[in-house]
């Protein structure tokens, strides 16, 4: 099914051989935004309010949203409320689950067959006992919240040299099965004694190790917190390598083919069926990528050249504002998952 974005945008992706990627010659700050915004559209149950939230997804027929949210704070931790929902497109909370059982839900994917998948980037730390045991892990639950698989050992930190994780920031599962997990959610914290995870893990079907690849640095296949991951119809894994203020695309074994920096500095990126791309830089500043706005950046993940932008409403953003998460169901509305603002807002296209 072809996305109404498509239509407001046919130009942007081609069946054709790849364009070169579109040069970087400044801030694509300037492009214009058809959407308008829409906020308080989802409904949560009485007496419960939003937080923090980075993580959000679509299911396969696009008519639902998944949305991994921190338990009205800024963590699950000391919560037994359920960090995991799933909305109508109506906004009405249909289901959730997860109830004591993560620290900090970041990353969420939904992948072909429903099932929901979703990471806990953070870990104990010696923080206290509702610490204990949840952390640096990967959970698959099926659609009814049963859990399926679980990658990683919860409540132990991997490090960065085989099948254990270390703050997972997200997973993203292939056609064929194969899962691929983005983690080093402190990849960013120079000279920190835990600043040496960032790396892409690679996992079967089953929850097999196979490979992984990275390391702390700015070289191609490195990383500086590996935040979102997203796959095209080609089977590049696309990595929006926060730190580093990047995109790397890689082929599935981890190959290196290519690094773009017109979208920004993403925490999440979104590819939909037709090969658009969607950024979500929260974090750009004048220290940490000069000149450049917060916002949701849409262009094509065939050519690379940025063709919209849905910028941060404020001026002068402090913290982190405007969406880590982002998601685009199957008529085009987009979704961001807002971590300082505490939200979760839905962007329809002007007129619709």
């Amino acid at each position: 099914m072809r996305t109404a974005l498509a239509v407001v945008a046919a130009a942007i992706v081609s069946a054709a051989a790849p364009a070169p990627a579109q040069p970087v010659t400044g801030p694509t700050n300037e492009h214009p935004n058809p959407f308008e915004t829409i906020n308080d559209h989802f409904k949560l149950p009485e007496g419960r309010t939003w937080g923090s939230t980075s993580a959000v997804d679509i299911d396969p027929d696009g008519t639902s949203i998944w949305v991994g949210e921190r338990c009205g704070a800024n963590s699950c931790a000391e919560s037994d409320l359920d960090p995991v929902l799933q909305f109508d497109r109506d906004g009405n909370l249909l289901k959730s689950f997860g109830g004591g059982m993560f620290i900090f839900p970041h990353g969420i994917h939904v992948d072909g067959r429903g099932n929901v998948w979703v990471t806990d980037a953070q870990g104990p730390r010696g923080r206290g006992p509702a610490y204990e045991g949840k952390g640096h892990a990967v959970f698959k639950f099926n659609p009814d919240g049963e859990l399926l698989m679980t990658l990683g050992r919860p409540g132990t930190a991997g490090d960065g040299s085989g099948p254990l994780l270390n703050e997972p920031n997200d997973v993203h599962v292939a056609p064929n099965g194969d899962i691929f997990v983005a983690e080093g959610h402190s990849g960013q914290g120079a000279g920190a004694s835990w600043d040496t995870v960032a790396r892409v893990v690679k996992f079967d079907r089953q929850g097999n190790f196979i490979k992984s690849w990275g390391g702390i640095g700015t070289a191609p296949g490195q990383f500086r917190t590996p935040h979102g991951l997203a796959m095209d119809s080609r089977g590049r894994l696309f990595v929006a390598d926060r730190g580093n203020v990047r995109i790397q695309i890689f082929d599935q074994d981890g190959n290196f083919i290519d690094q773009w920096k017109q979208f920004s500095r993403l925490s999440g990126i979104y590819i939909d069926a037709d090969d658009n791309i969607y950024g979500a830089d929260s974090e750009s500043s004048p220290t940490s990528n000069p000149g450049w706005r917060r916002g949701i950046r849409i262009g094509s993940a065939v050519t690379g050249h940025v063709r919209f932008f849905i910028p941060d409403p404020a001026d002068v953003p402090r913290g982190t504002t405007a969406a880590e998460g982002v998601a685009v169901d199957a008529e085009g509305n987009v979704y961001g998952a807002e971590v300082g603002p505490r939200q979760l807002v839905k962007y329809v296209r002007r007129g619709q």
